[in-house]
């Protein structure tokens, strides 16, 4: 099917009308120029209609004049597309979106290929000048081609499309690179795309079978087909079976199976699920446990527009494996329903009709798994294995977890929590042997009964009460990204600044800005200025350091709070649980909650009566019991990952052949500073006192640097000398603690060079309390030593107590 616009000078269909009337302007204006030949004509002809060239099937352009109509009336502002962060008197998830206020995917995967359409509208003119005749490359004729494509036209290109991709570099990053080639390359045509977004596209053009989609009509609504872009799941469960270190895992389990039996296999795998789950099947055949990830929010990284995916990966495999990126299979995309009016948008018809789409969804796409119940066939090293499939856990954050097991998504119902049966008023005053959990049966006799309502429950079929060995209600697990960086952390910081005067907020933000520099740790330079906009991982790096940052701001429960969190945060990334685990992990999650309420409770509009927290304070331990460790479940690698993304990713893995693997190295210096003989040394010292570019510590480097010197192969000539014996120092567990001066290289003859650091020594700042909230309080002292690099154990992170002179502490919190 054509699009709308057809150009009246070179037959072009053009798909808005500023696109047209820009692009029959432009074609107007080349018509006046009178160019000589009729093969001229043609050339520029050619390369005009190739402007609008896409690699999506004709009838995906149909319906985007009606699209942008739809868009005015419809889309929300840009604000309400990216996560919000509420009074938790509306608290609905804090991080949600509503899927009835996004795109249908045939349109949103037209313009996930670098949005055309919007360039075209927005940008026409340079798009045109950059289809110039006088501009064209080798590249550009190769990037607009119809042709299939199957490899990047040269190295160059790869090599610079391999970069952007692995280290997701964004488009203006992309383009000061090939800036920075063409200017100082001596080539006459650049073997570089034009601009990153049009590499972006040239490799979305490629031709990879494995990521090629199907689509499915699930819904006509308005006279409207909504579809489900996918690929089979059994297709996506072969690719990553085809993954060599996946492979391995499924083997080594099967193995142990075989030759450990039964029980030592269901040990070995811990959770109580898999027990239940091991149960119900012979004892020849194998559980294919499977995680399925959905988030309506994740975002191309090209681009802005909305997508609501479905992954999938295994629970065979360990937590470490299953946590990288190619341990996940990109299932495809739901549909996401619009309304005609806002009246129908909010209507409960509407409402109903997403929630059975999604479902009626969900059963499309997992059907082919359970079609046989005597389990399905997998060939893995020219051997057949018997696997039955079995759903473990549904990651997500709240929103989603509400759309799989069908509970209402507003918190202020009577019953929000789809864990159980706890309204919302008892939320955090409860006690844990009054909680009714949620269960199929249960569930099931509400709707059979017609009184879903009662229970916050939609009048809606669940499809997952038809899959064996799972209860939806608890399999939707907590997700700690969204759960705990992104939501109660966030709570607690704003809650902080709440109960803190305007000075002490103002103190807080200088603390912040003034924390040393650590590797991997982001410094807040000029405090927190939006922390609306903080990403999970900046929300980590706040809690490594505001135990120290609120330090002497109020009372001792507000530092107390915050070292609460750390030991309940740190607990929770355990990689495998023992009970008496979980008993302190409980006993922590009691502690923190206990000060959050204690500090907090007048802050917060709604008492504390919200979701997140009860089900962090009364479910996440037994989650843990039923699923294994909370680091099996966890959002962050899926995040990144979607359709174009991972498109590129397996382009550019093809290109890999062997993956390199680190070795040790020998120390290399990256600069020298200074070169000095041994001999004329009290000479230089003396003169670099003239240097005004020397630091504090190398100025008292100097100083020290040949007594220490002297001691240092005095020590090591007494080898029966031990290194204690030279000063009295309490340490912690066995380490001490220093400041770095220098670092040296001294070259002796017929002797290997030494590699030192000329150290100034820390001690306990008091030997009655060394310790304050669990780190090392420390001061310097006036002891000086030359020690051997190697003899450093780890760089730490040294934070001076704020408001105090000569105390410090060793932050125990880098986790």
């Amino acid at each position: 099917m054509s699009v709308n616009f057809k150009c009246l000078y070179c037959d072009r269909y053009l798909s808005s009308r500023n696109a047209y009337s820009q692009h029959v302007k432009y074609c107007n204006e080349l018509k006046e120029l009178n160019i000589s030949t009729e093969e001229s004509n043609n050339d520029i002809s050619d390369t005009v209609s190739s402007i609008n060239e896409m690699s999506l099937d004709s009838d995906d352009f149909s319906q985007i004049e009606e699209l942008q109509s739809i868009r005015e009336e419809n889309l929300p502002p840009v604000s309400e597309i990216s996560y919000q962060y509420k009074s938790d008197s509306n608290y609905a998830g804090d991080v949600s979106l509503h899927s009835e206020e996004f795109e249908n995917f045939d349109e949103i995967l037209s313009e996930s290929l670098q949005n055309y359409t919007e360039k075209s509208d927005t940008n026409m003119s340079n798009t045109l000048e950059e289809f110039e005749p006088k501009s064209l490359t080798l590249q550009d004729n190769i990037e607009e081609s119809e042709v299939e494509i199957k490899e990047f036209p040269n190295e160059a290109y790869a090599d610079l499309m391999t970069l952007v991709t692995k280290h997701n570099l964004n488009n203006k990053a992309g383009n000061s690179i090939i800036k920075f080639f063409n200017r100082h390359s001596d080539l006459s045509q650049s073997p570089l795309p034009k601009n990153i977004e049009t590499g972006r596209k040239f490799m979305d053009k490629m031709n990879i079978s494995q990521l090629s989609y199907s689509k499915h009509c699930i819904l006509v609504h308005n006279n409207r087909e909504y579809f489900i872009n996918y690929r089979p799941i059994k297709n996506c469960i072969e690719i990553l079976l085809s993954n060599s270190e996946i492979l391995q895992h499924f083997i080594f389990k099967y193995e142990n199976k075989k030759h450990q039996g039964e029980k030592s296999y269901a040990e070995q795998n811990s959770g109580n699920w898999w027990k239940y789950a091991e149960a119900s099947i012979l004892s020849s055949a194998c559980i294919l446990s499977l995680i399925l990830y959905s988030d309506a929010t994740t975002t191309d990284t090209l681009g802005k527009s909305s997508l609501h995916s479905i992954y999938i990966s295994f629970g065979n495999i360990p937590t470490w494996r299953r946590n990288k990126e190619d341990a996940k299979q990109l299932l495809g995309y739901f549909p996401i329903l619009f309304a005609k009016n806002e009246k129908e948008k909010t209507s409960p018809e509407f409402k109903k009709l997403v929630r059975e789409t999604f479902h009626k969804s969900l059963k499309f796409l997992l059907d082919p798994l359970f079609e046989n119940e005597n389990g399905i066939d997998y060939k893995i090293n020219n051997r057949i294995i018997w696997f039955f499939p079995k759903i473990s856990t549904i990651i997500g954050d709240w929103p989603e977890a509400c759309t799989y097991s069908l509970t209402y998504k507003s918190t202020s119902s009577n019953f929000p929590c789809h864990f159980c049966l706890v309204q919302k008023n008892d939320l955090i005053d409860t006690m844990q042997d009054q909680i009714i959990l949620r269960n199929h049966k249960n569930m099931m006799e509400y709707f059979n009964n017609n009184t879903s309502h009662s229970v916050s429950l939609e009048l809606v079929e669940n499809y997952f009460w038809n899959i064996p060995n799972l209860n939806i209600y608890a399999a939707t697990v907590p997700d700690r990204m969204h759960h705990l960086d992104l939501d109660l952390y966030h709570y607690q910081i704003e809650f902080t600044k709440g109960i803190l005067g305007r000075s002490s907020i103002d103190k807080m933000n200088e603390r912040i800005g003034a924390i040393p520099r650590y590797p991997g740790l982001k410094i807040f330079s000029k405090g927190l200025q939006s922390i609306a906009r903080l990403t999970a991982s900046e929300h980590r790096d706040l809690m490594k350091v505001m135990v120290f940052v609120v330090d002497g701001l109020l009372s001792n429960y507000l530092s107390e709070v915050y070292v609460k969190w750390n030991e309940m945060y740190i607990l929770s990334r355990l990689e495998i649980f023992k009970e008496s685990d979980l008993e302190k992990f409980q006993k922590a999650i009691n502690e923190w909650a206990d000060l959050f309420v204690i500090l907090f409770r007048k802050k917060s509009d709604s008492k504390m009566k919200f979701p997140k927290f009860h089900s962090w304070i009364f479910h996440i331990v037994d989650t843990i019991r039923e699923y294994r460790a909370i680091n099996g479940y966890t959002t962050e690698t899926y995040e990144s990952l979607h359709k174009s993304y991972i498109r590129r990713k397996a382009i550019i893995k093809r290109r890999v052949t062997e993956e390199l693997h680190k070795t040790p190295t020998a120390l290399i210096y990256t600069s020298k500073l200074f070169e000095f003989k041994l001999l004329e040394a009290s000479i230089f010292f003396e003169q670099q006192k003239k240097n005004p570019d020397l630091t504090e510590n190398m100025i008292k480097g100097f100083a020290k640097f040949l007594e220490c010197l002297d001691l240092f192969f005095d020590i090591n000539i007494a080898i029966a000398m031990d290194d204690a014996e030279l000063f009295e120092y309490q340490s912690d567990n066995g380490t001490c603690y220093a400041q770095t001066l220098l670092i040296t290289e001294v070259i002796l003859p017929n002797k290997s060079p030494f590699h030192l650091a000329l150290v100034q020594w820390y001690d306990f700042k008091s030997k009655k309390t060394p310790f304050v909230y669990s780190c090392p309080l420390l001061k310097l002292v006036e002891i000086y030593n030359f020690i051997e690099i190697e003899a450093i154990e780890e760089i730490v992170h040294i934070v001076p107590r704020f408001d105090t002179k000569d105390e410090y502490f060793v932050n125990k919190f880098i986790f």
